[in-house]
């Protein structure tokens, strides 16, 4: 019996330390506001319309271009806030899940 307590205390002890290094990293990124359709393509203020239609009407999801590493992460948060900023170079505040290469955006403001 205290073997079987002992493994099932160092499996959740295992589970709490992978859970925690999976957990996501706080920060912020600048880039371009584009969606995953068009990626870079769409990094730029000319393709708002189409960005915000691609995200509307055909399942695209808003997405951050880093023109330094090339990079698309999608975003989530306030799909109105990032409506708004479609096309434009941003700098965005949150936490990356690096596994699903996804930023959970808590704010988002126009870079500098």
């Amino acid at each position: 019996m205290k073997k079987a307590i002992s493994r099932i205390l160092v499996l959740a002890l295992a589970l709490g330390i992978a859970s925690y290094m999976a957990a996501a990293d706080e920060g912020s990124w600048t880039g371009y506001v584009t969606e995953t359709h068009c990626g870079e393509k769409g990094a730029k203020e000319g393709h708002a319309d189409c960005a915000i239609k691609c995200v509307k009407e055909k399942g695209a999801k808003w997405a951050l271009y880093n023109p330094a590493d090339k990079s698309v992460t999608v975003m989530t948060g306030d799909s109105a806030t990032m409506e708004k900023m479609a096309g434009k170079k941003v700098t965005v505040k949150g936490n990356l899940d690096k596994a699903k290469k996804e930023i959970a955006v808590s704010s988002m403001t126009p870079a500098s």
